[in-house]
């Protein structure tokens, strides 16, 4: 899952973007409504965690533009005002949902995971697919009763898999919703972790749950694609 953080103060910024990592999420910050609005024009975030106290185009003026350009990235907004009005001025503007400073990062994850839930409120936290369990919200994963141990980027290659499964996914999108803006489009790193997981995931004596369909992308099926 990929996702844009706006927020003015360095510190804290770093602070949550760390985090986010840490949970096998891509992150791209920026400190300025304007920049803001663009990045999320271009690009195909999954959420957005934004300040409302912005230098130049504040917060509220960023989601509002967001919704009426119909870019309906879910918002999780951030503001030292904990009065009734301005939440309401938030949710009004066109944002998802509202955390006050100072928080609990654990908080933050919690309300980032429920925004990620809601547009398919009816897929699982936990996909099975043949013998193979993956818990999205715990982040494990365990093939026929062995657990198996992923790094952060692994981990984001699989759940997007996982939540697109029985679906081919493109490398465009993998690398649009895994990979930040620091990811250089001309790498074979797609390539590269895909084998990691193959590595892992269907080793022997596994039948193969990842399969490529040539040209087109990856898919996590019990089956090859027809």
């Amino acid at each position: 899952m990929r996702v844009l953080v706006v927020e003015d103060d360095p510190r804290l910024a770093a602070l949550i973007a760390r985090g986010l990592r840490e949970e096998s999420y891509a992150v791209d910050t920026c400190d300025n409504g304007k920049s803001a609005i663009m990045q999320a024009a271009v690009n195909s975030y999954d959420a957005v965690v934004l300040d409302v106290m912005l230098p130049g185009v504040d917060g509220l003026t960023v989601v509002s533009t967001l919704r009426e350009r119909h870019i309906h990235t879910p918002v999780l907004m951030l503001t030292a005002r904990d009065t009734v009005p301005d939440r309401i001025a938030g949710l009004d503007a066109g944002a998802d949902d509202y955390l006050v400073k100072p928080f609990d990062f654990g908080e933050l994850l919690a309300r980032l995971r429920a925004l990620l839930r809601r547009p398919e409120a009816v897929q699982p936290m936990r996909v099975t697919i043949a013998d193979l369990e993956i818990d999205l919200q715990a982040h494990t994963v365990i093939r026929a009763g062995t657990p198996i141990v992923l790094t952060a980027k692994e981990f984001a290659l699989l759940e997007l898999l996982a939540r697109n499964a029985g679906r081919v996914v493109s490398r465009a999108d993998i690398v649009s919703h895994v990979w930040d803006d620091n990811h250089d489009p001309f790498t074979n790193a797609v390539e590269v972790y895909m084998n990691r997981l193959r590595g892992k995931i269907d080793r022997e004596p596994f039948a193969p749950l990842l399969h490529t369909r040539r040209g087109a992308g990856y898919m996590l099926a019990a089956s090859a694609p027809v």
